[in-house]
């Protein structure tokens, strides 16, 4: 069997970041991602009928979505590539463009600004709790900006960084698997009473996967932002490097708070969920404003966007040094 059309390529790399950019997420039925988590409800069920529900039925739950959906893409692309090379390469550039989430990522924060700057207050807190999962009831239009922004600095990791990252490390199985963790830590990656032990696996390797790429995203959002008008290279270092802890887990303040010291504003402040204050704590330089405004977004949006074209060159130089 020729696994050789799994491994990384930069030409399809660079084609499906213009893809996603150009046409956005599909949405269709058959979509990884949602094939994914069809696959792990199915699957938790009956680990928890069969008595699994501890850690060891959380690994189990890791282990058989890693074989059956790197395996099941894998088989696609080989079997795609058995009738004809060009079709196997088909295969393999619309399951990575279906993979990376740049360009929804941008077009969400983008509908929360156009709804802020309309004066369209319910639209603004519409499009944001599609971003985050804070009570959006109680926000302002400058705090739906401010909400939109975080959004931007956490998924410049998991939905850009990270899944390029393992795809150059491992190929297409790379960025599948890392899409598994994903999907189990954001499925049942919860500190409940259901979720406490049995979605230790899913949380604990979605730390793992994100640790590298996290620290990653902080240097890229820091080099971005010395060249978008109006943010700062130095500021996004030196925020990144002292408030990342502040940030709950290893990994999202680094992106998120070197975000906010490259706009020069401070970010999150008070965050409701279930009608309860859970923070109100700011990140971002103190002698700094609270962002919130359309200018703020779009500097975030530019930073995240050049952010994004320089791991992408960082990996292209990366893919060219491993073929040579």
């Amino acid at each position: 069997m020729d696994l050789s059309g799994l491994a990384p390529r930069a030409d399809l790399l660079v084609l499906a970041l213009a893809l996603d950019l150009a046409v956005g997420d599909p949405n269709y039925r058959w979509h990884p991602v949602r094939l994914i988590g069809g696959l792990l409800v199915r699957v938790e069920r009956a680990l928890r009928s069969a008595g699994a529900t501890g850690r060891g039925g959380g690994c189990v739950l890791f282990a058989v979505l890693a074989v059956v959906c790197g395996g099941g893409a894998a088989g696609a692309v080989v079997g795609a590539g058995a009738v004809h090379p060009g079709l196997g390469q088909a295969v393999h550039l619309f399951l990575l463009y279906s993979l990376i989430a740049l360009g929804d990522l941008l077009a969400h924060a983008g509908a929360v600004d156009a709804a802020a700057t309309a004066g369209d207050l319910v639209a603004a807190r519409t499009a944001a709790a599609r971003l985050v999962g804070r009570d959006s009831d109680r926000m302002d239009h400058a705090a739906c900006r401010r909400s939109a922004i975080e959004s931007l600095g956490e998924s410049l990791v998991d939905g850009v960084v990270s899944p390029i990252f393992w795809y150059c490390v491992a190929g297409l199985p790379g960025i599948l698997v890392f899409k598994v963790v994903s999907t189990m830590d954001s499925m049942v990656g919860y500190k409940t009473e259901r979720y406490r032990r049995f979605g230790w696996c899913g949380a604990r390797l979605d730390d793992l996967l994100n640790l590298i790429p996290a620290r990653v995203s902080w240097l890229l959002v820091a080099a971005a932002a010395v060249v978008v008008p109006g943010a700062s290279g130095r500021a996004a270092l030196r925020c990144g490097w002292r408030q990342h802890a502040v940030v709950p887990g290893p990994n999202a303040g680094w992106s998120e708070a070197a975000l906010a010291g490259a706009i020069r504003r401070r970010l999150a402040g008070p965050i409701w969920l279930g009608g309860r204050l859970v923070t109100d704590v700011w990140i971002g330089d103190p002698a700094t404003p609270p962002g919130g405004t359309a200018d703020d977004s779009r500097r975030a949006r530019r930073t995240v966007l050049l952010a994004a074209g320089l791991a992408t060159c960082l990996a292209l130089g990366a893919l060219d040094a491993g073929w040579r």
